[in-house]
């Protein structure tokens, strides 16, 4: 049961802060609207609350974006009190999360090697089987 709870109010958090971002109500530079929260983590006794954050662009733009929300945190808190009705905010930890960057890379080397492969197989179809057939 507590487990199920701790997910629900880590799917909230993120969609609080995502909607912050978007809004553009977190007024730090390095908070850009490229962010988006990848996924939260909340503790069992829900006192913390670690927030994976990643970026479509640059590498180096992640950690900024990391620093610039962990600067926003108590603001961050402030918005997530007044919207959400539970008794106690869990503190916000951010963390650069370069998940989306790795997955992009990964399609791309999968892409690459599907990429040969074809060729490989229509040469294979080019040249006729002769052992099988009868002349």
């Amino acid at each position: 049961m507590a487990e199920y709870r701790t997910e629900r109010l880590g799917q909230l958090i993120q969609e609080k802060i995502s909607a912050l971002i978007l809004e553009g109500k977190i007024k730090d530079p390095r908070v850009t609207s490229f962010l988006s929260i990848t996924r939260v983590n909340v503790s069992r006794d829900l006192s913390f609350a670690d927030i994976y954050v990643s970026n479509i662009k640059a590498a180096a733009n992640i950690e900024r974006g990391a620093e610039g929300l962990q600067s926003a945190a108590g603001f961050i808190q402030s918005q997530l009190g007044a919207s959400m009705h539970i008794r106690k905010i869990p503190r916000l930890r951010f963390h650069a999360d370069a998940s989306i960057r790795e997955g992009f890379d990964l399609v791309k080397k999968i892409e690459e090697l599907t990429g040969e492969e074809p060729h490989t197989e229509t040469q294979r179809q080019i040249v006729p089987d002769t052992e099988g057939s009868s002349l």
